[in-house]
Order: structure tokens, then C-alpha cells, then sequence
């Protein structure tokens, strides 16, 4: 380990003394530009080695150099893989840098027309802020940004994947009029292929939990109108609870409500987001009973 991270520093002076020996009239003489390919290479062999030792902020730090110098020459599709490379060394120790390396291939790959490598490092961003950093709001930008090149370059199902993503924490940041309309679009372009029809069940069981979540006649009109676009939701057991749900509210029985939950539970596993609405909507009527 320590042996790769002395060869690593020993291969970072030599590409510094290569760049320095570049510059200046008589280092421009005497092949300047093979110098400058010579340091990058040194920076892509320090990058590695320092990988290597495990030393993941001076390999992050090599590939930035490395990428840099790429980005002067011109050879912008090197220079964005770089700082790409850099951003997943840095993952591993400072995610806010790893997402400012992120952003500069963003840029490149735009620039460059490459809107599908720029969707998919969005995603990758949304997905450091949605664990490493905890921070919502920004994952739901970022997964927006990335559906909507997704969507330019005839991705669907990717943009779907994405936009899913935005409904999710929509709903959680309770900003439910996104999350329905997303979930509701998502539905409806299920119902156009015979492949996915079966998952437009469940974005229609998210949307009618958004919507129980702002009041009951929003959830009845709801379930029938889903109930129109695809009548096999009706005989579903998510449409059947859903249903029991909006009764028992309406009787404000709550060990109604809850016993209903536990028994759909008790065949269909409820996971953490579908957990979380049902709380939310039986304390907000136990809060207050006469929320129709």
C-alpha cells in the first residue's frame, strides 16, 4: 500500500516537472505537446496506483489533472471519462466533490450532443444525493433533469425509471399533485403496451394513496376514473383496499382502517414508502375527523 502511494507521488512530480518543462518559448521548441501527453499519462498512472493504496481524494485529485489537461488539448471525450473517474474515487470519501466532477462531464457530453451519457450521470448524481447526502429536493431535480434528456432521446422506460423516482419523494415531501400526475402519465403509457399493462396497477395504487392523502371525494372520483382506464384494476386487491379505506375513513372508523391495512399486509408486504402514506393519512384523520 505504501510502496503504491510512494510510486503514485513520485509519478505526480514527474508529470509537474514535464508540464513546467512544456511551457515557455524554447519547452514549445522542443515537442511541448508530447510532454503534456506524457504528464497525462503519469497522472493517469499516479490516478491508478493511488487507487490502488486506497488513497481514493489523491487518486480523485490525479484523474481531475489528468482531465484538465485533456480539456486544454481539446480532446473533450477523454476529459469528461476522467472526471468521471475522478467523481468515483471521490464517492468514496467526498461526495460534494463527486458530484462537481459529475457536473463538468455533464457539461462536456451536452456540449457534445451525448444527452443519453448526460442522463445517466444525472441519475448517477440523484442517486449520491437520495443516499450519501440525504438531500431530497436536489435528488428530485437531478432525476427530472435526467428524465427530461432521457424523454429527448426516445429513452421512455429510462425516463420512466427517473420521473418514478421524482413521484416517489414528491409524495414524501407531500407535494402530492406532482406525484399523482406523474403517477397517473407513468399508468397511462403502461396501458399502451401489452408488456406493461400488469405494472399500470400499482402507479394507479400510489396515485389513489396520493390522493386519499388530500382528501376522500379526490380519492373516489379517482378509483373510478382508474377504474375506467383499466377495468382489471377494479378486481385487484389494491383497488379493493383502497375502497375499504375511504369507507372507514368516512365512518371515521380507524381500527377499521387499520385492521384493513394489517390484512392486506399480511399477504402483500408494504414497503417503506406505502407504510409511511397510510400513517400519514390515518393520523391526519385522527387529527381531523371531519377531513372529507
Amino acid at each position: 500500500m505504501a510502496d503504491n502511494e510512494q510510486k503514485a507521488l513520485q509519478l505526480i512530480a514527474e508529470a509537474e516537472k514535464k508540464l513546467n518543462s512544456s511551457k515557455g518559448f524554447l519547452g514549445s521548441l522542443f515537442g511541448g505537446a508530447n510532454k503534456v501527453d506524457d504528464a497525462i499519462e503519469c497522472y493517469h498512472r499516479a490516478a491508478n496506483m493511488f487507487k490502488m493504496a486506497k488513497k481514493w481524494q489523491q487518486a480523485g485529485s490525479a484523474f481531475c489533472e489528468a482531465a484538465n489537461l485533456h480539456a486544454k488539448a481539446g480532446s473533450r471525450h477523454d476529459a469528461a471519462t476522467n472526471f468521471v473517474d475522478a467523481s468515483n474515487c471521490y464517492k468514496k470519501v467526498d461526495p460534494n466533490e463527486a458530484v462537481a466532477c459529475l457536473l463538468k462531464a455533464i457539461d462536456i457530453y451536452t456540449d457534445m450532443g451525448r444527452f443519453t451519457m448526460a442522463a445517466k450521470h444525472h441519475q448517477s448524481i440523484a442517486e449520491m444525493f437520495e443516499n450519501e447526502a440525504n438531500d431530497l429536493h436536489r435528488a428530485v431535480q437531478h432525476y427530472e433533469q435526467a428524465a427530461d434528456y432521457f424523454k429527448g432521446e426516445e429513452s421512455t422506460s429510462s425516463a420512466n425509471k427517473c420521473m418514478l423516482k421524482v413521484a416517489q419523494y414528491a409524495a414524501q415531501l407531500e407535494d402530492y399533485d406532482k406525484a399523482i400526475n406523474i403517477y397517473e402519465s407513468v399508468a397511462a403509457s403502461c396501458l399502451d403496451s401489452s408488456l406493461l399493462k400488469y405494472s399500470a396497477k400499482e402507479y394507479f395504487f400510489r396515485a389513489s394513496l396520493c390522493h386519499l392523502s388530500v382528501d376522500l371525494l379526490n380519492a373516489q372520483h379517482a378509483l373510478d376514473k382508474y377504474a375506467q382506464q383499466y377495468p382489471a384494476f377494479q378486481d385487484s386487491r389494491e383497488f379493493k383496499l383502497v375502497k375499504t379505506l375511504v369507507e372507514h375513513l368516512e365512518e371515521q372508523n380507524i381500527d377499521g382502517y387499520t385492521e384493513a391495512v394489517k390484512d392486506y399486509d399480511s399477504i402483500s408486504r408494504l414497503d417503506q414508502w406505502y407504510t409511511t402514506m397510510l400513517l400519514r393519512i390515518k393520523k391526519q384523520h385522527n387529527d381531523n375527523p371531519d377531513l372529507r
